[in-house]
């Protein structure tokens, strides 16, 4: 008597070819998402590992299904800490790890990625898949399961709020 049915898993090549084609994009959103390299390099590895153990099926739009899983896992990621608040305030502290600036940069810039890092997570994640993934309201909505409204709404906040940061800036 068999107590296990087995199940065909995704192909290992095309496993390869979604890795070496979204790999950077989801590492990506991981790292906006999680502000620590290590972390977004773990949820990089966790989407690809559940991908590689689900049974065979269709993917329709890769880069969007592969952005959704890792929004997905990263929100595992903070109900398995104590609590979601506390995990907020530790990425908070933690200098912004999603862009770097050459040293001899523009400092606009370079003051810009800092209040960029600043945003709250819900807003950081719209922003980077707004402008660095180039996703429409929409599309950002269904990746990260909220309303398309909610989405522009949170792109509008996080714009005003880095707009006032920046006026600051240059009164200063």
């Amino acid at each position: 008597m068999r107590l296990v049915r087995s199940l065909p898993f995704m192909d290992p090549q095309q496993l390869e070819s979604l890795y070496d084609a979204f790999a950077p994009a989801v590492h990506a959103f991981a790292l906006q998402l999680t502000r620590h390299d290590e972390s977004s390099k773990d949820l990089l590895q966790n989407v690809f590992l559940r991908l590689a153990r689900r049974p065979r099926f269709t993917i329709l739009n890769p880069r969007s299904f592969l952005l959704r899983c890792t929004y997905r896992a990263y929100v595992d990621l903070v109900r398995r800490e104590s609590s979601r608040q506390h995990t907020l305030d530790e990425f908070a502290r933690e200098p912004s790890a999603g862009f770097r600036v050459e040293p001899e940069g523009d400092e606009k810039i370079a003051a810009l990625i800092e209040r960029l890092g600043s945003l709250p997570e819900e807003q950081r994640a719209v922003v980077h898949l707004k402008i660095w993934e180039q996703r429409t309201f929409r599309q950002i909505a269904g990746i990260l399961g909220i309303p398309a409204n909610t989405a522009a709404s949170r792109y509008r906040y996080a714009l005003d709020k880095l707009r006032e940061a920046m006026r600051l800036e240059d009164e200063t």
